[in-house]
């Protein structure tokens, strides 16, 4: 498929990450781990169907409804104080909060983790107009000294080890070169982003949910981060898409059941902070979004993926997502989520996402509210086909491999001419130009009969 602009494309990207087979393994493993967890997390609740059910129609529900949810947010964010905006792309949301920080002469943010920020981009055009903005979720701080996008969506860091964490760390903190030690390493972040906090002048944080009935938010942390920097400065802005309200607050009781143990294998997340209206003396700022998200709403096929809480579920259970990194995908949301998400972005930057995936359904599997992420990645690659951004060769490829499976004679035939050319000439298999598939694999030797041959031969 070629590049867009200077974006090396998902298969692209994935052969570097895979070209150190040992750091491959360990990510797939490390992933695979957090999986598991999920698996015995989600067993020990025999209701654990009925609330993924039940997280799935709330959302559905909120959907079908979400002009009548957003207005009764706005006036119950409004009556508790709040000053609400609204974006409607992320241009406009950056303006917004640009905006905010130059009335209050702000110069330095402490902001949360908020995959809507890396979204729009926010740290480079904050710093562009002379704001300093330091990521303090552990993970986010590191990528940012690395001056890295974060690789995953709740383990932004998980594509690095702790040696590397030590250097990074060592270069811009000053810590001693050669620990490895995580509490060490921790404390010396701890003791840095303290300081951070004591000295902005406003937060900015993500919003997990935002609950129309009441005009509150929650936001979930494990580090306690996002409360630090809320409660320690006078400005707190939220930024949140359209997507992330519900109904009611009993609503809330399904989506915290489910997110950590999603998203971590935890029962709970460690802090699920309510906030509701400012303190004496605070301004309270939400910023919602839209940025594509009625576009994906008036999509049929792909709406349903405005339910996604952002638990990354799909991430650890996904095989190419351990196997190429979160980095491949190329854009803030990365794995299958991001791939059924971003195309509705910009079809043409992000044509390759749908085709990074087995469509083994794992994916599904996974999702707490019952996303069908695996069919919708199948309809993604049917639209992007009919629009014309799939690469020539590969459509060519598809119609000739549809002709000659739908002529069952013609399939024999060339089954058997390409084992016979296979076995007379096995270099053309090892060929990498040629051969695409033979880069990270070995080849087996080419049958000297097809399987059917076999059957027909020793049926009794």
């Amino acid at each position: 498929m070629g590049q867009t602009g200077n974006t090396l494309t998902h298969a692209q990207a994935s052969e570097k990450f895979i070209a150190n087979e040992a750091r491959t393994d360990w990510h797939d493993a490390t992933l695979w781990f957090v999986r598991q967890k999920r698996d015995r997390m989600a067993h020990t609740l025999p209701e654990w169907e009925h609330l993924r059910e039940w997280a799935s129609q709330i959302k559905m529900h909120t959907l079908s409804k979400l002009d009548e949810y957003l207005i009764a947010f706005e006036e119950n964010a409004l009556a508790n104080g709040v000053q609400v905006h609204w974006a409607a792309d992320a241009e406009e949301h950056n303006q917004i909060i640009l905006k905010i920080a130059q009335e209050n002469a702000v110069k330095k943010i402490v902001k949360s983790k908020s995959m809507l920020t890396e979204e729009c981009h926010l740290n480079p055009y904050l710093m562009q107009h002379g704001i300093s903005v330091i990521d303090t979720d552990l993970g986010e701080r590191i990528v940012q000294l690395r001056n890295e996008p974060p690789s995953h969506i709740v383990l932004p860091a998980i594509h690095l080890k702790k040696q590397d964490v030590s250097d990074t760390f060592h270069e811009h903190l000053g810590t001693e070169q050669g620990n490895y030690d995580p509490q060490y390493l921790t404390h010396a972040a701890r003791k840095s982003l303290r300081n951070d906090f004591l000295t902005a002048d406003m937060a900015i944080t993500g919003v997990n949910f935002a609950v129309a009935e009441t005009g509150g938010f929650v936001v979930c942390t494990n580090e306690g981060n996002a409360d630090m920097g809320a409660h320690a400065n006078k400005i707190h802005i939220a930024c949140m898409g359209i997507e992330k309200l519900i109904p009611t607050s009993n609503d809330l009781s399904v989506f915290l059941r489910l997110l950590a143990r999603s998203a971590t294998g935890q029962p709970v997340t460690t802090y699920s902070t309510h906030y509701y209206k400012p303190r004496p003396n605070q301004q309270m700022h939400i910023v919602i979004v839209d940025n594509g998200r009625s576009r994906q709403l008036g999509r049929e096929d792909f709406r349903n993926s405005l339910k996604c809480i952002r638990c990354a579920a799909c991430f650890n259970t996904c095989p190419v997502y351990r196997r190429s990194g979160g980095h491949s995908y190329h854009t803030a949301v990365a794995g299958p989520i991001g791939s059924i998400l971003n195309p509705n972005m910009d079809m043409e930057a992000n044509a390759d996402l749908p085709f990074a995936s087995t469509l083994c359904g794992s994916c599904s599997n996974v999702c707490p509210v019952k996303i069908d992420i695996h069919n919708q990645l199948w309809k993604w690659r049917q639209k992007l086909s009919a629009e014309g951004y799939v690469a020539t060769g590969k459509k060519v490829g598809m119609k000739g491999m549809a002709f000659v499976l739908g002529k069952p004679g013609l399939y024999r035939f060339s089954g058997k001419i390409a084992r016979m050319v296979l076995r007379l000439f096995p270099g053309l298999a090892k060929s990498k130009k040629m051969n695409p598939w033979y880069k990270q694999r070995e080849m087996p030797e080419a049958p000297k009969q097809s399987f059917r041959e076999w059957y027909l031969k020793n049926k009794k």
